[in-house]
């Protein structure tokens, strides 16, 4: 057990890239899980990290191991997952990995979660960097988007669609576009993905809406909670989907323009690697998270909000 111990501290040290990290994951202190590498090393005689007053990383040795380890953990938890299937008290940890705009539909959820499942740990990632979910060790990823990965099989789990909208403030400043056209009229609120370093198409029927030059140079962001202040703010109108803004447009801080024009849909999806069995855990939170992001938005059943 003392070596299973061990193995564990090292991987979640190699997942997290940090000891101080691992440390806190694990509720041991930094100097614990060097302490734990160091005799680890030491009894397989190589170096699994290179270390600098910043930052570790692994060796091509313990790159090999890591691998190797993470596997056989992995079956050793599955295990024990289908052992605790008898029980039908779904436990054990959950990496998941969030775009950065998750938490908008993730954490009004989780309390009646983890009040159904208290004794399956989540491990949250909110970040629009697009992860290795079988590489990067991720037991569920959830995305926009069609999924591209072979290795991976999905589940829908809930429609979004993108709006446009702007404060009052900058509506009665500069006028209500009536159509499409009319926004290269306006100051636009620009999306660069971080992935591909391309702005965001504004898909209006069907049709790229900022074609032509702007009357005002667009202001750019890389982060989609920035467009939201920043149309919040006044400065222009944004392109977001329905539920980052859906909060602000209730309380009136904005206001919805072309809402008889389609503009881009999509659907949330959960993936997880193919090759693993689907743990009592993840089945519980995959289809927790359908039952409750298929509930349709408020505005969610036509195109007008």
């Amino acid at each position: 057990m003392e070596t299973l111990s061990g193995l564990l501290v090292f991987i979640r040290a190699a997942e997290m890239r940090s000891f101080v990290a691992a440390g806190r994951a694990l509720g041991i202190s930094a100097s614990a899980v060097g302490k734990s590498i160091a005799k680890l090393e030491k009894n397989l005689g190589v170096r699994l990290f290179h270390r600098t007053t910043r930052k570790i990383s692994l060796t091509d040795e313990g790159s090999i191991f890591f691998d190797r380890c993470r596997q056989a953990l992995q079956d050793i938890e599955d295990a024990q997952a289908q052992l605790s299937t008898a029980s039908a008290v779904p436990r054990g940890r959950l990496r998941v990995s969030v775009p950065a705009v998750g938490y908008r539909f993730v954490l009004p959820v989780l309390a009646e979660f983890r009040s159904r499942y208290p004794a399956i740990e989540l491990d949250l990632d909110f970040s629009d960097r697009l992860v290795d979910v079988v590489e990067e060790g991720f037991d569920v990823v959830i995305r926009g988007g069609e999924p591209l990965d072979s290795r991976l099989k999905a589940k829908p789990l809930g429609p979004y669609r993108l709006v446009v909208c702007a404060s009052p403030a900058y509506f009665a400043r500069r006028g209500m576009p009536k159509v499409a056209d009319d926004l290269a009229e306006h100051a636009c609120l620009r999306f660069r993905f971080a992935s591909s370093g391309k702005l965001q198409e504004w898909l209006i029927d069907g049709e790229s809406a900022l074609r032509g030059t702007q009357t005002s140079a667009p202001l750019i962001f890389n982060n989609a909670e920035a467009v939201l202040s920043a149309a919040v703010e006044g400065l222009g109108i944004a392109y977001i989907p329905d539920f980052l803004c859906r909060d602000a447009i209730t309380e009136g801080r904005l206001q919805p323009a072309l809402t008889l024009s389609k503009t881009t849909e999509g659907v949330f999806r959960a993936l997880w690697p193919a090759s693993r069995h689907m743990l009592p855990r993840l089945r519980v939170f995959v289809d927790f998270l359908g039952e409750r992001l298929g509930e349709p938005a408020p505005f969610a059943s036509s195109p007008a909000i």
